[in-house]
């Protein structure tokens, strides 16, 4: 796939988006839940079994990314399902996800 920014400047690109995205892209639970979501929507219960993270703490991190507006819920029953709120949000973490880069001493960020 060959991908661009179809805007040119600092001027014409959103940089609160950008700012709302990498917020969320701070945190790893947030980070694998938003992974977890490119392939469909999950409720929440959903998300703490396969992540293996409890349900409040699941609760607490979707709340975050519903307030931030990267994820959307819809109710059924008494359920609710989150989704990605922008499918352009997916395509764009699925491209993230596939970058490698090689192990670098030098980064801030060491896990």
């Amino acid at each position: 796939m060959n991908y661009s920014c179809p805007m040119t400047t600092t001027s014409t690109i959103d940089l609160d988006t950008l700012q709302r995205i990498a917020d969320a892209l701070a945190d790893d639970t947030r980070r694998r839940i938003l992974v977890e979501l490119i392939s469909g929507g999950r409720y929440p219960a959903d998300l703490a079994d396969n992540l293996s993270v409890g349900r409040t703490n699941i609760s607490n991190h979707l709340a975050c990314l519903r307030g931030c507006g990267l994820v959307t819920t819809t109710s059924e029953g008494r359920r609710s399902r989150y989704d990605l709120a922008d499918p352009d949000l997916g395509e764009a973490l699925a491209v993230l996800c596939s970058i490698k880069l090689a192990p670098t001493e030098d980064c801030a960020h060491h896990q």
